[in-house]
């Protein structure tokens, strides 16, 4: 609807029929507009909601708004019918009724009090009226509609999507909070207790806030200018979403220890138990080998883990408790100590009985050389039978010096070696030449 010259050309009746056409069909799409607008849900909540910060900001003006725009339409629905009523007055316009109906199509004949805009703050102060042409009137209406359109469904759209979300999140923070509480896990006890604790308190400020200031929550979209572009803002709802996923696990992990805790005990006392054994055995084992071995550092074995023990029964104790949120990382260190104090008590083993490795060795050679000379027939010679003799006393006797042991079993290797006709000393290389002939 742009405006005309009024000093230009009078319409004739066809042009003002078909002005009238068009003025009738905007006003009934205003009207429909501004029915939907009054009935619209997002409205009737921001009418009746205790609102705060920016949304109480911009529904007072929205209000305003809305206030004015019935105004305008009022005004707007007065000059239409003064149109058609002159227009109706015959069925051939005359020139006078068409000069009129062109000032009143196309001029700013349209007035709307000055009260009502000041309300809206859409004129200065003490300005008694203001006059619009039909199409500027129309123009403003669909400005005021939109702004006023734009406020309403934003805010119907933060309270369709977010209370609800939020709802649901705190239904599921009760189970997640009861369920912590059955495996102990309650604020100033567990991490998990307190975080709980704190996405109850966000939730719940986030809920009163969604609820009295709905706009603080909406994302206009960039570049659009249609009313009601964009989306709610879930930035603090997904952070607390994935905290309490966050502790969901930490709870599974929990629920893990109570339902397996006996058997990772059971594990955990067998592993310490067979570290306690190969302790004890070699704390034998060191007491034989300074009995049986001269000459010799022997490694000092220390005494059982008693602070693995001690541990080991605190478990026990969280376990008859039901403190599964302590007993699950003192299981976790638990169970790598203990595999390390078995691996421990291993080594100290094998360290403590190295002698009596050696000399096993060493007897396994002299038999087996013996056995060898035996095969040749040579097994009588008295230089063989004096070394065997020699080195055979150093390994049975206690305390065996196992370096004099060493020198006597390679002499009676040397002498038996010439006695075969050996081209070198065979010494320890001998031993598994001979094993691989044998």
């Amino acid at each position: 609807m742009g405006g005309t010259d009024p000093a230009g050309p009078v319409l004739d009746r066809d042009e003002v029929d078909r002005a009238l056409a068009r003025l009738g069909a905007e006003h009934e799409a205003i009207e429909t507009s501004l029915l939907a607008l009054q009935d619209h849900a997002g409205r009737r909540l921001l009418e009746g909601a205790e609102l705060t910060g920016v949304t109480k900001e911009r529904w007072a003006r929205t209000e305003a708004s809305i206030t004015l725009l019935w105004a305008y339409f009022d005004a707007y629905s007065g000059a239409l019918r003064t149109a058609r009523e002159i227009r109706a007055r015959r069925r051939w316009s005359s020139r006078e009724d068409l000069v009129e109906l062109t000032e009143l199509l196309r001029g700013e004949c349209v007035t709307v009090p000055g009260a009502a805009e000041a309300a809206a703050g859409a004129s200065g102060p003490g300005r008694l009226s203001r006059r619009f042409t039909l199409a500027a009137l129309v123009e403003r209406m669909n400005e005021l509609y939109a702004a006023g359109l734009d406020v309403v469904v934003a805010a119907d759209a933060v309270w369709s999507a977010l209370p609800a979300r939020i709802d649901l999140l705190a239904a599921e923070l009760q189970r997640t909070r009861r369920l912590a509480h059955s495996v102990g896990v309650r604020p100033g006890e567990h991490p998990a207790g307190d975080d709980l604790e704190r996405i109850t308190r966000t939730l719940t400020r986030l809920r009163e806030q969604v609820i009295s200031d709905p706009l603080a929550f909406w994302v206009p979209a960039k570049g659009s200018a249609a009313p009601g572009g964009g989306r709610p803002d879930t930035t603090v709802y997904d952070r607390e979403a994935r905290a309490l996923e966050e502790v969901r696990r930490e709870i599974d992990a929990v629920l893990g220890v109570r339902q397996d805790a006996e058997q990772r005990l059971i594990k955990l006392r067998d592993v310490l138990s067979r570290a306690d054994r190969t302790l004890a055995e070699a704390r034998t084992a060191r007491g034989e080998v300074l009995a049986k071995i001269a000459a010799t550092e022997v490694p000092v074995v220390s005494g059982p883990p008693t602070a693995l023990h001690e541990q080991l029964a605190t478990a026990a104790e969280y376990r008859r408790q039901a403190q599964w949120h302590r007993l699950s990382p003192l299981l976790d260190s638990l169970e790598q100590k203990a595999e390390d104090e078995l691996e421990r008590a291993r080594a100290s083993l094998t360290a403590v009985t190295a002698p009596l490795a050696v000399r096993a060795e060493l007897r396994g050679r002299l038999d087996a050389y013996r056995a060898k000379v035996a095969r040749h027939g040579l097994a009588e010679d008295p230089l063989l039978v004096e070394r065997y003799d020699a080195a055979r006393r150093m390994l049975w006797s206690a305390p065996c010096d196992l370096r004099v042991a060493e020198q006597a079993v390679l002499r009676y290797q040397q002498a038996a070696a010439e006695l075969l006709g050996a081209a070198r000393v065979p010494g320890q290389g001998g031993a598994r030449d001979d094993r691989g002939e044998s």
